[in-house]
Order: structure tokens, then sequence, then C-alpha cells
């Protein structure tokens, strides 16, 4: 049997904000094991323990570029320790001139793009620089870049929200797409552009829900597949109630407004990375008997 740790269920209960020994029993139940644990939360509780999907813990800063001719543009985003040095006009003249060059000079990832010319160096020197000017590390984690014979729109809310839409319709479709999207974080325009396996985890929650009912084999069976289909309803965007007008679909306003979206881009500071979390007291008692 697995040894169940004080910190492994302090871990699960920051992840899921579930009860402490409801943590401990999943971590019993899943022999340690964290991920399965979420798993059985999720069930026992609903999506009360899914709320790690959405926390978002490491600072930063997107940044988001449209050529004049709305015909390419980029969403980048760039990390840093703090949120004070998200703030730092430096940092955020840096980012905003990654996500021009981004869209100018069309690197291949990450690598080719630290070699870019910028300023008198390249972009990883002139990140080297700012590290030493503000005495915090940082680094380019991600970008997207799209090219479009229709137009593109973007949308950012507080610095840490980045949307990028390739569209047909006049301006103001393509800004309500822009910050839908922001909104309601949708994972793929339908369901063909969902992961299989965001999916097959819903429906491993699913089965399990519906086997504790005790209904009979057809009727689960039933029951699991509704809630494949709603899940699916709720994370692709044309089948979401649009943000503005709940009564209609996002699919449905396109087609009354004469437009249509064939991709986004969704960049969320920080989204999947876990921020180490340090007890201050901690170390400051640690700092002053080292002395």
């Amino acid at each position: 049997m697995a040894v169940i740790t004080a910190s492994m269920v302090k871990e699960l209960r920051e992840k899921t904000d579930a009860p402490m020994m409801e943590c401990k029993k999943a971590l019993s139940e899943a022999e340690g094991d964290m991920a399965r644990a979420e798993e059985i939360l999720r069930v026992k509780l609903g999506s009360k323990a899914s709320k790690a999907a959405s926390r978002v813990t490491a600072e930063g800063l997107i940044g988001l570029y449209i050529a004049p001719d709305a015909k390419s543009g980029a969403v980048v985003e760039v990390n840093c320790e703090t949120d004070f040095v998200a703030k730092n006009e430096d940092f955020i003249s840096f980012v905003n001139s990654v996500a021009q060059l981004i869209a100018e000079k069309n690197p291949a990832d990450v690598v080719a793009l630290a070699d870019l010319p910028m300023g008198e160096g390249t972009v990883e020197t002139t990140r080297a620089a700012l590290v030493g000017k503000v005495g915090e590390n940082m680094a380019i984690r991600r970008f997207s870049r799209f090219e479009t014979e229709d137009q593109l729109a973007s949308y950012v809310h507080g610095g840490r929200i980045g949307v990028l839409v390739d569209y047909k319709g006049d301006a103001e479709v393509g800004k309500d797409l822009a910050m839908h999207v922001a909104a309601t974080k949708p994972k793929a325009l339908d369901a063909s552009g969902v992961a299989q396996a965001d999916i097959d985890a819903e429906r491993s929650v699913a089965e399990q829900k519906a086997a504790e009912s005790g209904k009979p084999a057809e009727i689960v069976a039933k029951m699991v597949e509704g809630s494949v289909a709603k899940f699916l309803k709720e994370v692709t965007l044309m089948n979401q109630p649009f943000v503005k007008n709940d009564k209609q679909s996002v699919e449905q306003m396109l087609k009354e407004r004469k437009g249509a979206i064939s991709r986004f881009s969704l960049f969320v500071v920080g989204e999947g990375i876990e921020k180490k979390s340090t007890d201050f007291a901690a170390e400051v008692a640690a700092a002053a008997a080292g002395n």
C-alpha cells in the first residue's frame, strides 16, 4: 500500500479545493497516484474538484501584434517571476517587440526566435540584458502566428489573456469573436478539434458517475454519451452560447451577421505551469538561524 504523506494531501487540496479528508481518501484509493486521485474527486464532488484547470499561478504577459493590413499577426507569452516585473515598462516593451518580430519574420519556433536580430544584438541577448537589469529571470514560452487571405482580430484582457482570430466579416464580428474566446476559453472550433485525451478523460469520469447510479446498462450508456455530448458543446466555440446574446450560439451569430471563423489561438499566462509556493516566514526564520 502506498504511503500517503501530509504534503501529498496538501498538494491535492490546493489543486482541487476539496476537503482534507476527501483528499486523503482519494489518494489512498488511487494508491498515491495524484492524477487518478483528482479524477476520483471529480467523480465524487463534481466540478468543484476541477478548479486546478483554471488556476493560473505563473506571472508574465501576453503580447499581441497585427500588421496594418490585418493579414498577419502573432500572439506570444513571455513569463517572469513576479507580477511586479510583469508591469515593468521595459518588460512590456520587450514583449510587444517580440510579438511584432514574430509576425514580421515568421520564426519556426522559440529557438529560431531567440536568434533573430533585435536592437544591437538578438532577441536572446536583449532578453539576457533585461534579466540583468531587472534582476529577475524571464523566458519566452510560446507563440502562435497567423497569416491569412481573410483578416485577423485580437483581444487582450489585463495582459494575461490574449486571443488571435482568423475570420471573415466586419471589424465588429472580429472583435466580438476575440472577446468571446477570451471569456469562455473554448478548446476548439468544433468537436473534431478537441483532443482525444480530453474526451477520454471526460468519458472516464462520466462512466464512473453513471455506474454509481445503479441504473440498467443501456441507461448508463445513454447517460455517458449525454455527458460527453454536453462536454463537447460546452468546450467548442461554434456550439457555445454567444456571450452578448445567450439566446443564440456563436455559429448562429456568425450566420446572422454573414461572418465566419477558420481558427483562433488563445493564450493564458501561466496556463499549465505550477508556481512553486514558498513559506516566507519559514525562509526568514531559516535565514536568521543561518546567521
